[in-house]
């Protein structure tokens, strides 16, 4: 960090002695406990932010850190990690090698996946040694990078990470945002530094100009404003003006140009070239743009290196200071500013970059009409699309700007626009956008395009009837491409999947696909397969169910979660369990939150309650992540059951008041659905049956598919409020409707049963609860066995039956209890104590909130294997479910044992007496 004419050591910590002390503290903390913490250095441009960071790196190296370092561009600040790749693949030993990086980095629509790789990267590294990763203007940090940051520390609290952050003050700014995901979690930390003394500042002139400052100086320096870098500047070109004619220009920004004027010509060209590529560039990138061959300014580079404003580190030069760079750029006209970034993003492309690297020359010199631009961003909008959607839709959103109204490749950029805001999750401004192309009168085949592009749009606004009003114009129109027109009718077929009539569905859907295989269109074919499985699924079809969606994971791995639900509700959890643990290897194809659903659901199926209630929690807060919520309403209705099973009617409350705030944002008729039903078991655990049965009625009322899909397991709860209310129609439609489930899915143990139980409910009929017990018994899901053996014995009971009653009743009991539905089998216990054969109830025993007697047993299952040593990862495999899963198992582990580390975990269980 020396400048022209000499070194200025420790110049940057001069006045910094309580910030530097705050910093080794911190590293000291991270190594003494093992667990992660966060600092943010904060600043204007120039006050020491990055040396206080080198210093912290090397104090850190000192102590025996894993450090890496990187600094975040701005014109560099949309490539997709290219702000995480400068600290993880720097330094003496990289936390990550070029190879694995790029394997991330081409991870396919996999944010969240992509962050779990990286952190079990960086997770290993801190197995062994402590690690320091230190991110230079965050400020500039790129879309993925900010994300990732948002995540990681709190993902790796548990691990001696310390993260160091510089940004300028920047409200709710990149830097602020990680800071405030952080808060709660880890030890966070901002450190905000300000101007320096008048003696600081009289230090630092002394260690450049080797003599005591006089008061000509002193006063000089008031104008950098206890600013150390500009300072510094000032000081080294007053020791160039002394050195020459005595002359000091006045004023702080004239003084830096003062040193920039006594460049030649060639070296002051070639820096303004170079400030237009960004601070760091490359020689022969900044020679093509000079219009000269490269040896031709091996002169200029010399001279700029030795005047103190470039770095040389062999691959790339680097403008010592930011603000350097920016004195130089803001020399240079505007409109030349513009024309010499178009040339840049022409270069750049030419020369063999990627598109996006060219982008954002193009945002700063692009004209209206510049078709080459338009074609630059929609290029680079493809390739960064599967992990930064948000960044596509922007880039596209710009893009569409550039074309006039009045060419017909509006209508194309407009197409791709809409989906990539779709796929961003801005289905509002795809909408909005879609219907201002319409309103253009494009073409018939652009008109069947943008309607077919609004699908996926309209689908995820939950606007089924709209959807199917705007394809069947589209195909009324005609005009279409055979691709695009199977493309409408398979979206008809979607649309038709949430109405009254499925029959006619199913034929608008096997028509679409035999039109998506005739046009060989796989984006149509996707859609039909969807639809078909959609239908079937409304039809309580589950065999049909499973073969559309088997078919359409084999064509896009992204719906293998549909294909696991699919194979739980023909009860084969063994292959949905295999796909799990598939999927495990490949999660970088497929949907992270919707596979933690369709982990949610195996787990609950199987009576693994606990696991079932973090994994749902989990999806919620993934979806929450990359803002597409899907399942939260339905996982917050499960999660308020599970409450309920397990005896905890707080957090039951909590999850109904959630679910209800969720329905708002998403009030289509199965989420209206879930929550009408999960009033009616409150209202029945309140003692409102009249209310409990108004809510059923309700559920029955949404629409006939939602019988298929919601009471497909919960029908007996149902029919047990009907009876409570004396609605004995209400309960015998119910029945009714189970046993027609029953005869769709004849091969399915658990239907069979369920239709039984529901018979017999009705009937109040012994025997034939009874042999719902005995077909329940090849169910694989023991919650259900459990219900219907408690029915089973509370009608023994009722018809004097004593003894089986008691047997049944204990059976019941001892299944619930095992799959920690403590509540329901106290129920149990307590029927069976009034057939007599109970004996007396011992007291419930109320779980502690801290300590290990807190723990649930799947929490105790994480807590023992990651104190052995294992990662997230490695124990998600033993334990077949998600590593996020386990990451929110231990979340609540280290909270109820009040530890911070995996190293103080790992103490605390061997003095475990079992351990």
């Amino acid at each position: 960090m020396a400048g022209a004419g000499g070194s200025l050591t420790r110049r940057g910590l001069r006045g910094r002695e309580a910030e530097l002390e705050e910093l080794e503290a911190l590293i000291a903390s991270v190594a003494r406990t093992g667990s992660g913490g966060l600092v943010l250095l904060q600043g204007e441009p120039g006050i020491g932010k990055t040396t206080l960071l080198a210093e912290a790196a090397s104090g850190a190296r000192a102590a025996g850190f894993s450090v890496g370092v990187g600094k975040a561009d701005e014109l560099h600040h949309i490539v997709p990690l290219s702000s995480l790749a400068a600290c993880l693949l720097h330094g003496d030993q990289p936390l990550l090698s070029g190879d694995a990086f790029a394997d991330l980095s081409r991870t396919h629509d996999q944010r969240i996946w992509l962050v779990e790789r990286l952190a079990e990267a960086i997770e290993a590294r801190a197995g062994s040694v402590p690690v320091l990763i230190g991110l230079d203007d965050a400020q500039w940090a790129d879309p993925l990078s900010r994300f990732a940051l948002k995540q990681l520390p709190t993902r790796l609290r548990t691990s001696p990470v310390l993260w160091v952050l510089t940004a300028r003050r920047e409200p709710a700014g990149p830097a602020e945002e990680v800071v405030a995901a952080a808060v709660g979690n880890l030890p966070a930390v901002t450190v905000p530094l300000g101007p320096l003394s008048g003696a600081a500042i009289d230090q630092l002139a002394g260690d450049t100009l080797g003599a005591a400052v006089d008061g000509n100086v002193r006063d000089l320096l008031d104008g950098a404003g206890g600013n150390p870098f500009l300072a510094a500047e000032m000081l080294a070109g007053l020791r160039t003006a002394e050195a020459s004619d005595g002359l000091m220009p006045p004023g702080l920004v004239v003084g830096v140009r003062g040193r920039l004027s006594s460049l030649r010509p060639d070296t002051l060209r070639f820096l303004q070239m170079g400030a237009v590529l960004g601070r760091s560039f490359g020689f022969h990138d900044a020679a093509a743009l000079c219009g000269r061959p490269t040896a031709a300014l091996i002169a200029a580079l010399e001279e700029a290196v030795r005047a103190g404003l470039l770095d040389d580190d062999g691959d790339h030069l680097v403008f010592r200071h930011d603000l350097l760079r920016q004195a130089v750029y803001v020399d240079i006209p505007p409109s030349a500013r513009k024309a010499l970034h178009r040339e840049a993003a022409h270069h750049l492309v030419s020369a063999g970059h990627q598109p996006i690297d060219a982008v954002p020359h193009v945002l700063r010199g692009a004209l209206p009409g510049d078709e080459e631009a338009v074609a630059l961003l929609r290029r680079a909008a493809d390739d960064v699309l599967p992990v930064t959607p948000g960044l596509a839709a922007d880039l596209m959103t710009r893009a569409l700007d550039l074309v006039p109204s009045a060419l017909p490749l509006r209508f194309t950029v407009g197409e791709q626009t809409i989906l990539a805001l779709t796929r961003a999750g801005r289905n509002r401004e795809a909408l909005t956008t879609g219907d201002r192309l319409l309103a253009g009168r494009p073409p018939l085949e652009a008109f069947g395009r943008l309607q077919a592009a609004l699908g996926g749009t309209l689908w995820n606004m939950d606007l089924a009837g709209e959807l199917r009003r705007r394809v069947e114009t589209a195909l009324a129109a005609g005009g279409a491409a055979p691709e695009i027109g199977a493309r409408l009718a398979a979206l008809r077929a979607l649309a038709l999947s949430r109405g009254d009539d499925l029959v006619a569905a199913r034929e608008a859907g096997e028509t679409a696909l035999r039109a998506a295989t005739a046009a060989g269109d796989r984006e149509a074919h996707i859609l039909a397969l969807s639809g078909l499985g959609e239908i079937a699924q409304n039809a309580g079809e589950n065999a049909v169910a499973l073969e559309r969606f088997a078919a359409l994971s084999a064509i896009d791995s992204a719906f293998l979660p549909e294909e696991i639900v699919a194979h739980l509700h023909v009860d084969d959890f063994e292959s949905g369990e295999r796909l799990l643990s598939e999927a495990a290897d490949r999660a970088g194809a497929t949907r992270q939150a919707m596979m933690l659903w369709a982990q949610g659901q195996h787990d609950l199926g199987l009576g693994r309650l606990d696991d079932a209630d973090a994994g749902f929690m989990t999806m919620e807060r993934l979806e929450d992540e990359v803002q597409v919520p899907v399942q939260q309403v339905n996982g917050r209705v499960i999660r308020s059951r599970i409450a309920l099973l397990r005896g905890d009617r707080e957090a039951a409350r909590e999850h109904l008041v959630a679910a209800r705030e969720r329905l708002v944002a998403k009030p289509n008729p199965g989420n209206t659905a879930a929550v009408r039903f999960l009033e009616a078991v409150h209202a029945e655990a309140d003692g409102d049956i009249g209310l409990a049965v108004d809510r059923i009625r309700q559920v029955q009322q949404e629409g006939p598919f939602m019988r298929w899909r919601l009471l497909r397991d919960w029908v007996d709860s149902a029919i047990r409020m009907a009876l409570r209310g004396a609605e004995h129609e209400l309960a015998e439609d119910l029945a009714a409707q189970a046993g027609a489930h029953a005869e769709r899915n004849a091969a399915v143990p658990t239907a069979r049963g369920i239709a039984a139980q529901a018979l017999g409910l009705v009937r109040n009929d012994p025997a034939m609860l009874e042999h719902a017990a005995e077909l329940l018994k090849a169910s694989p899901r023991p919650l259900v066995r459990a219900a219907a053996y408690a029915d089973l014995g509370e009608a023994l009971l009722a018809a004097g039956r004593k003894r089986p009653a008691a047997a049944a009743l204990a059976h019941a009991r001892s299944t619930f209890a095992e799959s920690g539905a403590h509540a329901a089998a106290a129920r149990a216990q307590r029927a069976r104590e009034e057939s007599g054969a109970g004996g007396r109830r011992a007291a419930a025993k109320q779980r502690p909130v801290q300590g290990w007697g807190a723990l649930t047993a799947s929490e105790k299952k994480v807590a023992r294997l990651i104190a052995a040593g294992h990662t997230n990862r490695s124990a998600a495999g033993l334990l077949v479910v998600s590593p996020h899963t386990v990451n929110t198992h231990l979340t609540s582990v280290f909270q109820k044992l009040s530890v911070n580390s995996r190293v103080q975990l790992a103490n605390l269980v061997m003095a475990l007496p079992d351990s």
